[in-house]
């Protein structure tokens, strides 16, 4: 009986991505850089930022609603980051549990920064803060035995709903 394939042909982006190290091509210094054009926002999956800090949706995400919280200048060391740039992290991040708590529902996070190449981190030059919403059972059996995740929702109308979300909790 021949096996089932899934294709994931989003990867190839992503895997062809792993050797830029150019600051130039550095995809949050661009989500930084962006503006306030929405469409330009959209494109670059930002979903809102601070005079310190972004937050974008992650275009290679573990998880529904994965998000990555960095610093707006090109970092990749936590010791390079001020107190302030610190704080504002932190701050974004709680503010980004709290957004994915009302708009799907996360039950629990996982939160996490890679530091080096060698500790998992893709992007090595821009350091960032992964926040993985997760859920009850969530766990299925294709990351066990297919080594393979299962996203139940595209990332434009996950972007759209947590935009629509975040806007509509604004002072």
């Amino acid at each position: 009986m021949e096996q089932p394939t899934l294709h994931a042909p989003w990867r190839m982006e992503y895997i062809r991505s792993l050797g830029q190290q150019d600051q130039s091509d550095c995809f949050l210094c661009q989500a930084a850089a962006v503006g306030s054009d929405p469409a330009a926002r959209r494109d670059h999956l930002l979903l809102w930022d601070t005079e310190l800090t972004i937050v974008v949706l992650n275009r290679f995400p573990y998880a529904n609603g994965h998000l990555l919280i960095a610093p707006r200048l090109h970092k990749g060391e936590m010791e390079d980051l001020t107190d302030a740039e610190n704080s504002d992290v932190a701050r974004q991040t709680v503010a980004a549990m709290r957004l994915l708590r009302r708009a799907i529902s996360a039950q629990g996070f996982n939160v996490g920064i890679n530091i080096g190449r060698v500790a998992g981190a893709g992007l090595p030059g821009h350091l960032h803060q992964h926040l993985v919403p997760r859920w009850g059972g969530d766990i299925n059996f294709m990351s066990i035995i297919g080594e393979t995740r299962v996203i139940p929702q595209a990332i434009p109308q996950l972007y759209d709903e947590l935009l629509k979300v975040h806007t509509e909790t604004l002072p």
